[in-house]
């Protein structure tokens, strides 16, 4: 039985950043998927994911991310880089969370630099109307894959871990989780990732 329903932001709850990657890349003659490959490369030690653990503040993050990339071959602007993270909001994904948070435990789960409490103007309120638990790599201290903050996400919602449905659109992130027991979805296409949901819990999202 399904007791309770876990978030990703970016890719999931938001358009996924990896669209406005290849913007990015294109407007400045970098190689395809280079900034993936860059945040792929050393996943647990490079600049990004000891930023996503707070272990380095956001200029140092920019000149050890830069230095990265020219390492790499390539010159990049961490900070403009930073700015396309910033995705649009699925309304049609909210609803659905909305509705799940009225019958289920939910959990939003994200890798973020900095904490939800910190965006501009509170852009991101609406995320504590939706969630019983918000987990954020930048307060934990520990970011997905890390088999660590699912164990966090099952404390923190009070349910076993074959007791949850989770949603992410890398399948990096869902293979943990998947082996912990969770059930699991990957994010391509929101509508079809939605009804996956509605099918998984029993009950309309729409």
């Amino acid at each position: 039985m399904i007791r309770a329903a876990l978030f990703d932001f970016g890719g999931v709850i938001s358009t996924s950043p990896f669209e406005a990657f290849t913007r990015y890349e294109i407007e400045n003659g970098l190689p395809e998927n280079f900034l993936r490959g860059l945040n792929s490369t050393d996943p647990d030690t490079n600049a990004w994911a000891r930023h996503e653990r707070n272990e380095l503040n956001f200029d140092d993050f920019c000149d050890a991310y830069e230095a990265e990339a020219m390492a790499a071959g390539h010159g990049i602007d961490a900070r403009e880089v930073i700015g396309c993270l910033s995705g649009d909001i699925r309304h049609e994904m909210v609803e659905a969370i909305r509705r799940c948070h009225e019958r289920l435990r939910t959990g939003l789960i994200t890798n973020n630099m900095a904490p939800m409490s910190d965006s501009d103007g509170g852009a991101l309120s609406f995320v504590h109307d939706l969630f019983d638990v918000i987990i954020e790599s930048s307060i934990v201290g520990v970011r997905k894959p890390d088999q660590r903050i699912y164990e966090i996400a099952c404390e923190q919602l009070g349910v076993a871990a074959d007791e949850i449905v989770f949603l992410d659109d890398l399948g990096v992130n869902l293979k943990p989780a998947a082996q912990m027991g969770m059930t699991t979805i990957k994010v391509v296409d929101a509508d079809k990732a939605i009804a996956d949901l509605a099918a998984v819990v029993g009950f309309s999202l729409d």
